[in-house]
């Protein structure tokens, strides 16, 4: 399983660098910035098999802001690993893209071998659902989600926008998803591989492969790998990006330099980082008009 070895081994390097201090959003000043508003460990599913720590989420607010984008982040580590925080790391992109008017959404999901897929997508689909229904109430317009994650965390979220099913078990449809941003995600998952994470069926890892649900009704998709990142990951991010357009749906890639699979992450919470201009970029360009403080975030444009 040389994939969650690799991630292991990646993970282990982030924890380090976050302990010794990842860059921190406020490290670099921009045009306009707002203070955070941390609001933490909201349950999004609370039935009766619900897990205490890992079916809630945090929040990142733009203080005192009003109808502000969203960005909903899913959080990476082998589908086995992680959580909402990981030592600073996700905790600090979510603060970095409030800071700038975005509110942020990070949520925690169930993982393997405690759980096989697809509870883990599912469990990204109720996370959305609530964020759909209460965003509002913290400020955010439910009709501007896009999501987010980072490798396991680009599987899900490339798979929610693309098959329907997770979505419309929660009530939803494509259409609630603003756009997509995979970030060095898997999007074509290998048989024989993986199997604590999706079973031994070539048929259900063939279905959880996001290129293979590509459509034309799909949201607009930026998607975002990194030049020194896992083997596969710039073929795999390049070959989703051609499945999407075959089917006429928008789609662009986005190769960050001087990055590896863990650094394109971890960076992204700097305001001068290409991964952090890129996705304000893009989330600007599908709310301006609508939003004055993602529009100040990204220059005014």
């Amino acid at each position: 399983m040389r994939f969650k070895s690799m991630t292991m081994i990646a993970c282990a390097t982030a924890v380090l660098l976050a302990i010794s201090g990842p860059v921190r959003a406020d490290q670099a000043k921009a045009d306009k910035t707002f203070e955070v508003e941390a609001v933490r460990d909201i349950p999004y599913y609370e039935g009766d098999d619900a897990d205490q720590v890992k079916h809630k989420l945090d929040l990142y607010l733009p203080k005192g802001q009003k109808d502000f984008p969203v960005l909903f982040f899913v959080h990476g580590g082998a589908w086995s690993m992680g959580d909402k925080r990981f030592f600073g790391v996700y905790s600090s992109f979510g603060k970095q893209f409030a800071k700038h008017g975005i509110g942020t959404v990070v949520t925690n999901y169930r993982l393997s071998p405690g759980v096989q897929h697809p509870e883990h997508i599912k469990d990204v689909a109720r996370a959305f659902a609530w964020t759909q229904k209460n965003i509002a109430n913290h400020g955010g317009k439910a009709d501007q989600i896009f999501v987010c994650g980072h490798s396991a965390g680009g599987h899900l979220v490339a798979l929610l926008a693309t098959d329907e099913t997770y979505l419309k078990a929660v009530g939803l449809g494509l259409n609630t998803i603003r756009g997509v941003i995979p970030i060095s995600g898997v999007y074509q998952v290998p048989e024989k591989m993986l199997t604590s994470v999706f079973g031994k069926s070539p048929e259900v890892h063939k279905k959880a492969s996001p290129i293979m649900h590509a459509r034309t009704d799909a949201p607009p998709f930026l998607i975002v790998y990194a030049e020194k990142d896992f083997p596969t990951c710039d073929v795999m991010s390049e070959q989703f990006c051609k499945k999407l357009k075959s089917k006429k749906a928008e789609a662009r890639t986005v190769e960050i330099k001087d990055r590896n699979h863990m650094t394109i992450i971890v960076k992204a919470s700097a305001d001068d980082d290409p991964v952090a201009r890129h996705i304000q970029e893009f989330i600007a360009s599908r709310t301006r008009g609508s939003s004055k403080a993602v529009s100040t975030a990204t220059g005014g444009e």
